[in-house]
């Protein structure tokens, strides 16, 4: 038996703080923060025995499908974040929607897939299914944080701080800046008070919805610019969706945009594929 000895590294550990921060679990722990906050100050959650279901159901789930399809154990923290996110966005008096739409999210990772890889946000695409296929049984979360603005900075600044080191801060600005002006817009069109139309951002869903869906990177397209491109396509969308009155308008754009534009990213890249041999080859010299 042979034994390696490695020599100790002369440089200094990095701080607690920059290693918590750069690692899998502070995703985890903000959306705990969202859900413990909105839950004491409102009481978002229908109970934690749902949740706690839906979040055991993802990562059984995500251990299982990840042993059997990719030959190796999972890392937990991304069935967590569905588990919880379900357990925080879907409102029903039964047990079996949240053990099924975390099933669905989850199983939607490894079966439907393209190129070798998943095309729909896990939480997104499990929650729209039940409000699609099973309306009479779930409802969507739909609440602001009222005047408690000292939890919406907090989870703001928190949010912020994770995706601007994930480098997805320009997708959650994108879309809140577009989200704003085209309240304004929608305001003037509706009549009603701006500030009602800008509420619904302050509210559980779109933090979840701004910081951890559509600055998923499994589900984003490759550039910084189409990804900029994205996120005012999907608030253009939501945009019109709740001109027709939509509650769930935000869930249901990036439902359609987001694997649009991956398809399409896609497609120009096999595109891109082709062309680039046949230009390098040129022209093949004629035999006399």
């Amino acid at each position: 038996m042979n034994w390696t000895i490695v020599a100790p590294s002369t440089q200094p550990n990095p701080a607690l703080w920059k290693r918590l921060l750069d690692s899998r679990f502070m995703p985890p722990v903000f959306i705990t923060l969202i859900l413990l906050l909105g839950n004491l100050s409102f009481g978002i959650l229908e109970s934690y025995q749902k949740t706690l279901l839906a979040i055991v159901t993802s990562i059984t789930g995500e251990l299982i499908l990840g042993r059997i399809f990719l030959k190796k154990w999972p890392h937990p923290a991304s069935a967590y974040i569905t588990g919880i996110s379900v357990g925080i966005l879907l409102r029903s008096p039964a047990y079996w929607t949240y053990a099924l739409c975390a099933a669905l999210s989850i199983t939607s990772k490894y079966a439907l897939r393209f190129r070798n890889r998943h095309i729909w946000n896990p939480s997104n695409f499990g929650i729209c299914a039940m409000l699609f296929l099973a309306s009479d049984s779930v409802a969507g979360l739909s609440i602001q944080w009222g005047n408690n603005f000292a939890s919406l900075i907090v989870i703001w600044v928190l949010g912020s701080i994770i995706v601007w080191r994930a480098h997805r801060f320009h997708i959650t600005a994108t879309y809140v800046a577009s989200f704003i002006a085209l309240s304004f817009l929608r305001a003037w069109i509706t009549g009603d008070p701006w500030q009602s139309e800008i509420a619904p951002i302050t509210g559980p869903m779109y933090q979840l919805f701004i910081f951890f869906m559509i600055t998923d990177p499994k589900t984003t397209v490759r550039t910084r610019a189409g990804q900029c491109a994205v996120a005012f396509s999907i608030a253009v969308v939501e945009f019109f969706m709740r001109l027709g009155s939509s509650v769930y308008a935000p869930l249901y754009a990036l439902f359609w945009v987001g694997p649009t534009a991956l398809f399409i990213e896609m497609w120009l890249d096999s595109r891109r594929a082709r062309t680039i041999p046949a230009a390098v080859s040129g022209p093949q010299p004629a035999h006399p």
